[in-house]
């Protein structure tokens, strides 16, 4: 008599494997108190889950041994663990639009209570302004406010200012930025009609004047942050603009979008200062929080004070306005660049550091990890995040030789921290422009497993 074959998990048919899983109560007794800290609910439900994945693998023919135990508590853990995590940007982007534009620099604790509308001289309500308004006028040269995001500035002001009238707009300026958020469709949202003059390479000031009729609410220039237009092209000045919109009574509105707050022609870039166009005469700009200007996001209105206050009121204001996180980060940014304290304003800080300083640094590093095939070679660094499109700063990065650089750079971002680094000529690159001094020793450790 031949003995019966041995039961295994090839030749167990699904349905056996179905009706062995364990019930909910079974796994939760074999868990025990090893998932105490959790809640009870939460536990039964991902135990819950954790059965039906295993079910959903028998089904497609995949299961095998399976340990629900393992899964359920793997899943448990993953809710303690947070999703937005620190990330050591080696890429050389000082704007890295995806790993969060301007890294933000120290802002003091903000836990408990606060004075965010309450005036403690006068002992009474206040308006969360007076925390930015000084600090912004100072800045920009203008009085102003801040929302949300510059698109929301955008929106605010053409609602406000447009809104079932026109606003005049060359061809040319309109732009489509990060995410698909284009100027016309704002326009169309905000309730302001478009008015578009000239083409798309070439507008005079000629084509403005033409456009402007009784129900023209605006002149409005977009600042191309994002892209540049070369060759035959010619657009008229913003004192040009203003001209116009002061002989018709009509008023000239910048959206100067990366918010050149620091003059940064020294280290080779290239933008409009927001003081420099409200000098010549723009009724009003916006500008965001989260790029040149070097703090958290958020969208900044500035100019005449009549302008501004209109704009203010608008009821649209209110759903805008920025929480009082970000107006204390925004406030300690404004007051580091007011005091130029640059060293406390990362983005300004990584653009300013020279490349010499790079060079020495990344030297440094390579020699602290023995063995790693690595050189220090010339390279450039760019501003990302939707600014100064074509313009680099000059730079040394690291170029790392690896067997595998493709399997390199993902053990690199499964790395706590999680470390984002570039990918060039099948050389791993990082570039220390935009890597803190502190995240050095953890930059080496990682590149150990390399070497």
């Amino acid at each position: 008599m031949r003995p019966a074959p041995r039961r295994t998990i090839e030749n167990v048919s699904a349905s056996e494997k179905l009706r062995e899983l364990p019930a909910v109560h079974e796994v939760l007794d074999r868990l025990g108190e090893s998932t105490a800290r959790f809640p009870r609910a939460l536990v039964v439900e991902e135990v819950r889950r954790a059965l039906e994945r295993a079910r959903g693998e028998i089904r497609a023919g995949r299961g095998g041994a399976v340990d629900i135990e393992a899964d359920a508590v793997r899943a448990l853990e993953r809710w303690e663990a947070p999703s937005l995590r620190r990330v050591i940007n080696a890429t050389g982007v000082v704007l890295h639009t995806n790993l969060g534009r301007a890294p933000l620099g120290a802002t003091p604790p903000s836990g408990g209570y606060s004075n965010l509308e309450y005036d403690l001289a006068a002992g009474r309500r206040g308006k969360r302004d007076a925390h930015l308004g000084a600090l912004i006028e100072r800045l920009a040269g203008a009085p102003g406010i801040a929302v949300n995001n510059n698109a929301a500035a955008v929106f605010l002001a053409l609602n406000e200012l447009a809104a079932n009238g026109e606003a005049v707009v060359s061809r040319g300026e309109l732009i489509e930025i990060g995410d698909g958020f284009r100027i016309p469709d704002i326009m169309a949202r905000s309730g302001a009609i478009l008015r578009e003059v000239g083409t798309t390479n070439r507008t005079s000031i000629d084509d403005y004047r033409a456009a402007v009729g009784e129900r023209t609410r605006v002149l409005l220039r977009v600042h191309p942050s994002n892209f540049r237009i070369s060759g035959f092209t010619s657009r008229p000045e913003l004192r040009d603009l203003v001209a116009l919109g002061r002989e018709r009574g009509i008023p000239v509105y910048e959206d100067l979008g990366s918010g050149c707050l620091v003059d940064l022609r020294g280290s080779g870039i290239e933008e409009p200062l927001v003081r420099e166009s409200v000098a010549a005469g723009a009724d009003l700009v916006s500008f965001s929080g989260d790029k040149l200007l070097g703090g958290p996001q958020a969208g900044i209105l500035a100019g005449r004070a009549e302008i501004v206050a209109r704009v203010r009121r608008n009821p649209l204001f209110r759903a805008l306005r920025l929480d009082k996180l970000i107006t204390q980060a925004l406030e300690t940014t404004l007051r580091n660049l007011l005091l130029e304290r640059w060293e406390r304003v990362p983005a300004i800080a990584m653009i300013r550091e020279p490349a010499e300083r790079i060079r020495e640094r990344a030297v440094a590093l390579v020699g602290r990890v023995a063995g790693l095939d690595a050189e220090v070679v010339e390279g450039r660094s760019v501003i990302g995040g939707g600014a100064t499109p074509e313009q680099s700063i000059p730079t040394w990065v690291i170029a790392v030789k690896c067997a595998d650089v493709v399997a390199e750079e993902q053990r690199l971002r499964a790395h706590d921290p999680a470390i984002v680094a570039r990918v060039e000529d099948q050389k791993l690159v990082l570039d220390l422009r935009t890597v803190f001094a502190e995240e050095e020793q953890a930059l080496a450790s990682a590149l150990e497993g390399i070497a």
